[in-house]
């Protein structure tokens, strides 16, 4: 039977609805949703085994829920999809301020009108997504905002006393009724702010400039919190922590596989950088492993965390530094590792400094996440070059690169190289292509190109070669050599600071 063609309060009790509060509401559809193996939270990726089986355990219980955990970490996520555990549309008496249930009225307005029109009153019907109500906890955030305040110019036009309870205007929780209320950052709110919290969380009473109105709310309340703000901002006062029943600690995921699926899927690449260019698979687990790299730091806070939104952001710069090389070049191409000194804006901006101002830069501490991430990705495709350099067995890989280099020969990888350009240059390097090829001979030939300048930066990383920033590109040369001669005013390209 489609409900939603009720129209009448009379009609209602024919069709045999029988109202159920928010939260067993929640609690049943999910357990409907469990025994039909169906997911409820798609799109939420490595909290399978963790965080999830948390919240659903919290929604069979029907707690109200604070989710625990740094930026980045998918809790508001969380709570959007909670709204698709509410029946599709519930039935309210039309013009209510306060969703009222026709058959549990709860404001003034609703309780006169069924009064005035018995089985005639008239109800609409509210879909899900209204009954979805988010705010970010500010220092600003009053005590108006959330639950209400007099409203004069109600009185006036009503011609009402202000001793009459219809004067009020009801603010954010109250108008919520019958549904999901989501404060973010709740240690931001004010003490007194979160005070105001507490017979609503559990008794249901408000109170509004001596109003005391008896409101048995019905509401599923959803807070999240950064531990950081525990200490830096704000906190949780103990009392409202003590009545929120369940606290759930988000994590960031643990391995790059499930880094690489949640970044693939919120980064927005467009459909002429798709056509245009290709993504070898080591230059996601780049990205990813920058993120990890971050985490990691002893320059990063660590309090502050490394936001998912570091690698989705990353993700999209990269295609666009291949994209902006190919327009100027008129040719499709494929992501290069010189690309990759194209997302340290996307970076500098995302981590939080331990020492803000001081030696170690943002600009300077992102291009050595970069190249950490490199360093720590290279002994997956390549063999350790430390552990060479301990065996000091003669067959090592390296050396034809090596005494190339060391012959004083210099490698300039330009940004803008057209692929013809790109490729002369990395197979004019001796014993290049027969590394790639000893270890990657199956693999295609942008893949192998994109291998042969991974070796390089590797090497440069593991301090067999030197590296340098050019204003246009990077240059390659023996590391020796470099410590011993500068950059001489008659250069071509001029150097920047060594990365």
């Amino acid at each position: 039977m489609d409900h939603t063609k009720i129209k009448t309060l009379g009609e209602l009790k024919a069709s045999g609805y029988s109202p159920r509060p928010v939260k067993q509401e929640l609690r049943e559809n999910l357990i409907q949703k469990i025994k039909n193996k169906e997911n409820v939270f798609k799109g939420i990726w490595g909290y399978e085994e963790t965080v999830i089986p948390d919240l659903e355990r919290a929604i069979l219980s029907m707690h109200d829920i604070n989710l625990l955990g740094l930026r980045g970490q998918a809790k508001t996520r969380l709570a959007r999809l909670m709204a698709l555990l509410l029946d599709e549309y519930v039935p309210v008496v039309e013009g209510s301020e306060l969703n009222d249930d026709p058959l549990r009225p709860l404001s003034r307005y609703s309780k006169d009108l069924i009064k005035e029109k018995g089985d005639d009153t008239p109800i609409t019907w509210m879909h899900r997504d209204e009954r979805y109500t988010e705010k970010l906890a500010t220092p600003d955030v009053s005590i108006a905002d959330l639950i209400g305040d007099v409203d004069p110019i109600k009185a006036a036009t009503l011609k009402l006393p202000y001793s009459d309870e219809r004067v009020i205007h009801f603010g954010l929780i109250p108008r919520s009724h019958r549904g999901i209320f989501v404060i973010n950052e709740l240690p931001d709110l004010q003490a007194r702010i979160q005070v105001a919290l507490f017979n609503i969380l559990q008794e249901g009473d408000i109170q509004i400039r001596g109003f005391k109105v008896r409101l048995p709310l019905d509401l599923q309340f959803v807070f999240t919190a950064n531990p950081e703000d525990y200490t830096n901002r704000g906190s949780i006062v103990t009392p409202l922590k003590d009545r929120i029943d369940s606290q759930i600690i988000t994590h960031y995921p643990e391995d790059l596989e499930v880094a690489r699926k949640i970044t693939e899927q919120e980064a927005f690449i467009k459909e002429a950088q798709k056509e245009k260019i290709q993504v070898v698979n080591i230059a996601k687990d780049l990205i990813e492993q920058i993120a990890f790299e971050a985490r990691d730091s002893e320059y990063v806070d660590a309090k502050s965390g490394v936001s998912a939104r570091l690698t989705i952001s990353a993700y999209e710069n990269l295609m666009s530094a291949a994209e902006r090389r190919s327009l100027r070049n008129d040719e499709n191409t494929f992501v290069r590792i010189s690309d990759f000194y194209g997302v340290v804006p996307s970076i500098t901006g995302k981590v939080e400094l331990v020492y803000e101002g001081e030696q170690e830069g943002p600009g300077i501490v992102a291009h050595n996440l970069v190249g950490k991430a490199i360093r720590t990705q290279f002994v997956n495709y390549f063999p350790d070059p430390e552990r060479l350099r301990k065996e000091k067995t003669g067959n090592n890989p390296y050396n034809k690169i090596i005494e190339w280099f060391g012959d004083s020969n210099m490698l300039d990888i330009l940004h803008d190289f057209g692929n013809k350009e790109y490729k002369e240059t990395l197979t004019s390097v001796p014993g290049l292509a027969e590394l790639v090829d000893k270890y990657h001979s199956k693999s295609e030939k942008e893949t192998k190109l994109f291998l042969m300048e991974f070796a390089l930066h590797g090497l440069a990383e593991y301090s067999m070669l030197s590296k340098h920033s050019l204003s246009k590109g990077l240059q390659f040369k023996d590391l020796l050599s470099s410590m011993f001669t500068m950059p001489g005013a008659d250069d071509e390209e001029g150097y920047e600071d060594d990365i």
